[in-house]
């Protein structure tokens, strides 16, 4: 009796020493063991511009004008697999007195992208994305307002392709390069179809200018796109983010380089109130300019492609949730 109460007292102090340490133990590898994560930001903003004269002696009109945009992501990551969506939305204003309203910016976009590294220390990632685009609302060469010269998916863009991806920190330094990248651009209002808007094929028209075979609606290309992100803070409060993307067509005018680059600075007042100044500058060989052939007899045609620039200054309020 006496040696198995001793044995029994020997195996609860061997438990009660032993137990602390299988604990540790399995909480290590718990904490050690790679999880899928989750991360979602969404930030909405408004930038507001208002000029306002009472028998101001130096003239000038009244004027409002207004941009609201949200940007949302979605991030996915587990061990060398990371998986990226994003939606950015814009659409901008302008009232000037005795004018008609005006649109400043217009943009939908959607975005996915999914990456596999083969290991930790490996900054290469083997990457597929895709990229849809379009607007919400008609554009027009103001002041004429009765011709728009676009609209909500006309155009519309679409990218899907493979390649590498290259990135010492994938969210703010990244260079991506597809040798295969398919392009489809959209044009699904007959009107600009016909005309050969956005570079698909322009109807066919009779000599009394009768349709005989409508415009396509539909222009598909395959190339190559090289897209190159940057993102620096160059002082306190000020960021510098910078997107460029090149695209070349094998079949269609191989060596015509569309080019998309955008720049924005960033001013951070408080985390309500940023400013923000933003460039951008486009150039695509399929989109050509109407010019007035014969004003009178209403007729027009098409000149070369130029390069395309925009510039944004704001101050507004953001909300990140």
């Amino acid at each position: 009796m006496k040696y198995n109460i001793f044995f029994l007292f020997c195996f609860i102090v061997q438990f009660s020493i032993a137990q602390p340490d299988s604990l540790y133990i399995k909480k290590k590898l718990i904490v050690n063991t790679p999880t899928p994560t989750w991360l979602n930001t969404n930030k909405a903003s408004i930038d507001l511009n208002e000029v306002a004269f009472v028998n101001w002696n130096a003239g000038g009109s009244n004027s409002i004008s207004a941009i609201v945009s949200q940007v949302s992501a979605l991030e996915y990551s587990f061990k060398n697999f990371k998986w990226t969506s994003g939606l950015t939305a814009r659409y901008g204003i302008n009232q000037q007195e005795s004018e008609v309203l005006k649109k400043t910016d217009d943009l939908l976009e959607i975005s996915s992208s999914v990456g596999y590294k083969r290991s930790q220390e490996s900054k290469w990632y083997y990457s597929a994305r895709l990229t849809f685009s379009t607007q919400f609302a008609n554009g027009y060469t103001y002041p004429d307002t009765s011709n728009p010269i676009s609209k909500f998916m006309a155009p519309g863009y679409l990218f899907f392709g493979g390649g590498m991806e290259y990135g010492k920190d994938i969210k703010k330094l990244s260079f991506y390069a597809s040798p295969l990248t398919f392009k489809s651009t959209y044009v699904l209002d007959q009107d600009l179809a016909n005309a050969g808007s956005f570079g698909v094929e322009p109807a066919v028209y009779d000599d009394d200018g009768n349709v005989l075979i409508p415009g396509e609606k539909v222009r598909e290309e395959l190339g190559i796109l090289i897209t190159n992100y940057y993102e620096v803070d160059v002082a306190q409060n000020v960021s510098l983010k910078s997107t460029a993307n090149f695209y070349t067509d094998y079949l269609n005018s191989f060596g015509n380089i569309d080019v998309d680059w955008q720049l924005l600075v960033g001013f951070k007042v408080n985390n309500f109130i940023n400013a923000s100044l933003g460039s951008q500058l486009k150039y695509d060989n399929d989109v050509k300019n109407l010019i007035v052939i014969d004003e009178d007899a209403d007729e027009y045609g098409q000149s070369g492609a130029k390069v395309q620039w925009k510039q944004l200054l704001g101050i507004g309020f953001v909300v990140d949730f």
